[in-house]
């Protein structure tokens, strides 16, 4: 019997993992073990105080007829504290510093390790306004925004600077960038509609256009949007075109060397 359990415990845990943010029934779960629902809840109630002592999130119940549960992965802040003080400090080096006092983190970005965690991290930060669909420009805003909708369980839509016939039927909207001129960016209608609840995810802001531009984009579909998330924003601008954000590291630049610093969490 203790193996039996232990072995349904490792599964459920597994496949609620697997599945961040997406409701398992516990009427099916208990039928494919053969088990009571009552005791399925018991599992999943020492696997949600297991994932809490381990900071990585913990499970939401819902106790009705058609009772389910779900995985939100909601790193403790002292977790996010110290990753994200580890990534400032490595992002603070004169070797990372590039032309137009901007700093290199591409390579962080798309290890797979780092994008997860700053996609968790981020979506810990907007779970409770509940979006339905991520938003989110090519390119290096990709990964981060591709974890953020994982963890929340959504949709992602990418914005493209070039209309792709892939993607179906677009709507382009032109906004202005920083010195002046103006860009144009593209997105499927069939990503987002006037239902959609939208959190707009970019990797980087400075004056912000990008992020307006998006923002200009879900008010074409008529979509709220119920926040904006920034991976890095650069601390002395006071001159943004988006003010509503938030962010996870801060960039200052003394001297020709970059100074990353945690923003909030």
């Amino acid at each position: 019997m203790r193996g039996k359990r232990t072995q349904r415990l490792i599964r459920v845990a597994s496949r609620m993992l697997l599945h961040p943010s997406r409701q398992m029934s516990l009427t099916e779960t208990a039928a494919g073990f053969g088990v009571s629902k009552t005791l399925v809840s018991d599992d999943i109630e020492i696997i949600s105080e297991a994932l809490k002592s381990e900071g990585v999130g913990g499970i939401v119940t819902d106790r009705g007829r058609s009772g389910g549960a779900y995985f939100i992965p909601s790193p403790s802040r002292e977790y996010c504290l110290a990753r994200l003080q580890n990534l400032a400090t490595t992002l603070s080096v004169p070797e990372r510093m590039l032309p137009g006092e901007l700093v290199y983190y591409t390579d962080l970005l798309f290890d797979p390790d780092w994008a997860s965690f700053l996609g968790f991290a981020m979506a810990s930060l907007f779970d409770d306004k509940k979006p339905t669909v991520v938003l989110t420009s090519e390119v290096k805003g990709i990964p981060v925004a591709f974890f953020t909708s994982y963890a929340l369980g959504v949709p992602l839509a990418v914005c493209r600077f070039r209309n792709r016939p892939s993607d179906g039927p677009a709507v382009g909207v032109h906004f202005p960038i920083g010195n002046g001129e103006v860009r144009t960016m593209y997105l499927g209608t069939r990503f987002i509609s006037s239902s959609s609840r939208v959190l707009i995810v970019d990797d980087f802001m400075r004056g912000g256009s990008t992020a307006a531009g998006m923002l200009l984009m879900a008010r074409e579909f008529n979509a709220d949007v119920v926040g904006v998330g920034v991976f890095i924003s650069w601390r002395d601008n006071k001159t943004r075109a988006v003010t509503d954000y938030r962010s996870l590291l801060e960039l200052s630049v003394n001297e020709g060397v970059p100074k990353l610093t945690v923003s909030e969490i």
